[in-house]
């Protein structure tokens, strides 16, 4: 009776596993059908877009003007001006993101740096 329990305790894992791997291609799938008729200058896709853009705008603004956690003790101009940085580099360099996300950050750190010591 034991040797029984310990094959399907030992066979347990492995089940799991292929039925988390045959659920997860599954649906992708049926996303890559479903995506193929889909057109996506279809005017439900451009609202969807919209929100998405929207909720994003909503996020950045809620962590410049009502920062949370250590983002509170920054001052306000140097969100700002490091939000402006991002915006202006982002769109200098064609829209690249991580250029404009990186230089965000870089120019708040050095912002709260240079206020940390005096400079600013």
């Amino acid at each position: 009776m034991s040797t029984v329990a310990g094959n399907v305790s030992a066979l347990g894992p492995w089940a799991l596993l292929f039925m988390a791997i045959a659920v997860t291609y599954l649906w992708r799938g049926l996303g890559t059908v479903i995506a193929a008729r889909i057109d996506p200058e279809s005017r439900f896709l451009q609202w969807i877009a919209c929100v998405a853009y929207g909720l994003l705008a909503a996020l950045i603004s809620r962590i410049v003007f009502l920062p949370v956690g250590i983002l509170e003790k920054t001052e306000l101009v140097d969100r700002l001006g490091a939000s402006i940085f991002g915006f202006v580099v982002f769109y200098l360099f064609k829209k690249h993101i991580g250029l404009g996300t990186l230089s965000a950050a870089g120019a708040l750190m050095l912002l709260v740096w240079a206020r940390g010591q005096g400079i600013l």
